[in-house]
C-alpha cells in the first residue's frame, strides 16, 4: 500500500454546498474503497488548500482512478503527492550507488 497526500480546493460548486462537506467526505471515503483506496485522515484546512487528505492505495493506478472519479464530481480540485515513510525512504536510499 502506498501513502498519498491529497490537497484539495473547493470549486465554486463545492463551496456553495459547503454545509454538506462532512456528508460528502463520508461518501467519498466509501467511494475510495471501491477503487482499492482508504482515506485514513481528512483535515479541513486554512490557507491555499481547503482540505488535506491522507489516502492509502494499493497502487498508483488505483489512486489515479479514485482521483479522477473524485474530480469528476465537481466539488474539489486536487493535487496529489506520493508520500514515503521512513522505512520506504530508507529502501530508496539503499538503491543509491
Amino acid at each position: 500500500m502506498g501513502t498519498y497526500v491529497v490537497l484539495a480546493q473547493f470549486t465554486d460548486q463545492g463551496i456553495r454546498a459547503v454545509k454538506n462537506s462532512l456528508q460528502r467526505a463520508g461518501q467519498t471515503a466509501e467511494m475510495a474503497k471501491t477503487f482499492g483506496c482508504e482515506m485514513k485522515e481528512v483535515y479541513w484546512t486554512l490557507g491555499a488548500y481547503d482540505l488535506t487528505v491522507i489516502v492509502e492505495a494499493k497502487d498508483d493506478e488505483a489512486l489515479t482512478a479514485f482521483g479522477l472519479a473524485l474530480g469528476s464530481a465537481g466539488n474539489v480540485r486536487t493535487q496529489t503527492m506520493r508520500a514515503f515513510n521512513k522505512s520506504e525512504f530508507g529502501e530508496i536510499l539503499g538503491k543509491l550507488p
